[in-house]
């Protein structure tokens, strides 16, 4: 079993997916601890990944389409927001 802490800000450190099957335990800022599966998790890493690249006006691939100096890649995020009840 994978076991994640939920940051201060409410989020996990989560930079790649996990396996759909496997259990992943979460406790959380407030003490609770709640298993989620890996594919409720991808799940969560897709939709705060999908978020980010709008944010920072980025195509489906992180990849910016206009002309501008270097920045920074766009196909990695570090962190996940969470919260209690989130389970499948």
């Amino acid at each position: 079993m994978i076991n994640l802490q939920q940051d201060a800000d409410g989020y996990v450190r989560m930079n790649r997916h996990f396996p759909e099957s496997v259990l992943i335990s979460v406790t959380f800022a407030d003490g609770t601890t709640e298993e989620l599966s890996g594919r409720r998790l991808n799940r969560a890493y897709d939709e705060a990944l999908a978020e980010y690249r709008a944010q920072n006006h980025l195509d489906a691939k992180g990849f910016s389409r206009s002309p501008t100096k270097k920045t920074s890649p766009g196909n990695k995020i570090d962190f996940v927001p969470v919260h209690p009840g989130m389970g499948d």
